[in-house]
């Protein structure tokens, strides 16, 4: 991204402020990457969960109740719903591709994996 503005032009206030806003967004970053690493944690023991008992890897029903949900608290925290739930619909994807490979070990014998 380009500006007519060169560095040196920005008043010294403005960057400090860009910095300390840039700085909290760094850090909530990190956040939902250790927080989304917890929720696959949770969601491989669902899998193998699953996969022992003969479940499905999908549960049309949860996910449909679980992106309604999402889509109201998306609502509630001024998140565009729309947005929340191709969020949502892109891990769901992750997490039936996971129990797929974790059901597909299960018949074929092969250790658990931990990813």
């Amino acid at each position: 991204m380009t500006s007519n503005t060169s560095r040196g032009d920005v008043d010294p206030a403005v960057r400090e402020e860009l910095a300390r806003l840039r700085d909290s967004i760094d850090n909530i970053d990190a956040a939902v990457v250790h927080m989304l690493a917890e929720r696959f944690k949770c969601t491989q023991q669902v899998g193998h969960l699953k996969a022992r008992h003969q479940l499905p890897p999908a549960d049309p029903d949860r996910e449909a109740r679980q992106i309604a949900r999402l889509r109201t608290l998306a609502e509630n925290a001024k998140l565009d719903p729309a947005f929340a739930e191709k969020f949502l619909n892109f891990i769901i994807a992750e997490v039936i591709r996971h129990h797929e490979s974790i059901a597909e070990d299960a018949v074929n014998g092969a250790a658990p994996t931990a990813n």
